[in-house]
């Protein structure tokens, strides 16, 4: 797949978002049992979109945000900070028990004690994402953008936001911008609306060029038969993820690359990490080495970010996933849920296994 740049485009790449905080306790403790926290401005989506946007990529978010919200001015100053543009309302909270930006509160876990999430939802504003509140013609022929990154996560946050997702990358792909979806199956999102977004997320599929996810997301977002379950091992892992993309090659033929990554956790801080890309007809795979892991939250997104980071670069393709896997791993050595890279020379570093001291 190629990305042909164009000198008038405004902008690399856009996502659709739902944007919050997370808080998290300093040092690896329990949420349980802290009095201290670090919060930062999150959502997945716009964690893919930092590592383009760190790099010098013009990037841009399309959210929704509550009126008046000290939260929402925290969290405009922060993507400004990321060097991220954003546009969306503002939506007037209508009282105490109205609307809020999503919080996340997160334990990173230590040693032999696991991370532990607890995602606080309830009168969520980015659950109004309307197709109407934009305005996706000037977006794509007067501003242009050259990938949609869009994630199941949002597609399946309401009915509002289904619609939303469907209609921005059936505007993607009449104004010729490639679509990265990332399907991110939830459970407790997709519960008693199975019909509605299987429909949903196989029509955005039907148009994506590149589809992002594990063999559950793929047989439960899109009813994708799978291989028979191996042994377990990452190995067999590799294996029964090339049996379910030439499944799925059959069923979303306009789609040219698919990706995922691999996963074996020893530890909280030591995991075995590797990543798999199908290009084509070409495989690329990136065997599962050791890393070290100060918070595992956000390695998926920021894997992800890299691989069209390096879509976005024009790179030969093995690099897309190397480099995807690099940004991955650098984001679990952050206290942040995203990567934040210095510069690519820093990712590469990474990807060699190079961590010494650079003056």
């Amino acid at each position: 797949m190629s990305i042909e740049f164009r000198q008038d485009y405004r902008y690399c790449l856009l996502v659709p978002t739902s944007m919050g905080c997370r808080i998290t306790p300093v040092n690896g403790q329990p949420v349980y049992c802290s009095k201290t926290f670090i919060m930062q401005a999150t959502s997945a989506e716009s964690n893919v979109a930092s590592v383009s946007s760190y790099l010098g990529l013009p990037c841009k978010v399309l959210t929704t945000f509550v009126k008046d919200s000290p939260i929402a001015r925290f969290i405009k100053d922060d993507l400004a900070g990321r060097h991220i543009d954003y546009e969306g309302k503002d939506v007037d909270q209508g009282g105490p028990w109205g609307y809020r930006h999503q919080f996340n509160i997160a334990g990173s876990g230590s040693g032999s004690r696991g991370p532990r999430v607890h995602n606080d939802r309830a009168g969520e504003v980015g659950r109004t994402l309307n197709v109407n509140d934009f305005d996706l013609d000037r977006i794509f022929s007067k501003e242009g953008v050259q990938i949609v990154h869009v994630s199941g996560l949002i597609g399946a946050l309401s009915p509002e936001t289904g619609t939303f997702c469907l209609e921005l990358a059936k505007a993607a792909k009449k104004h010729g911008t490639r679509i990265s979806f990332d399907l991110n199956h939830r459970a407790s999102f997709w519960k008693g609306r199975e019909a509605e977004l299987h429909d949903i997320f196989a029509q955005i599929a039907g148009i994506s060029d590149i589809l992002v996810g594990n063999e559950e997301d793929f047989q439960l977002c899109l009813g994708i038969e799978g291989p028979e379950a191996g042994g377990g091992g990452l190995a067999d892992k590799i294996e029964s993820f090339k049996g379910m993309i030439n499944n799925v090659k059959k069923a979303y033929p306009n789609a040219s690359v698919f990706a995922t990554t691999l996963r074996q956790v020893v530890s909280a801080n030591c995991h075995i990490w590797g990543a798999i890309m199908s290009e084509g007809d070409n495989w690329h795979v990136v065997e599962p080495r050791e890393i070290t892991v100060l918070d595992r939250i956000g390695g998926g997104d920021a894997f992800v970010g890299g691989l069209l980071y390096g879509i976005l670069k024009g790179w030969e393709p093995s690099k897309w996933v190397q480099f995807g896997w690099a940004t991955g791993a650098l984001a679990t050595t952050m206290l942040t849920d995203y990567a934040q890279p210095a510069d690519e020379d820093q990712v590469w570093s990474i990807w060699q296994g190079n961590a010494r001291v650079r003056r």
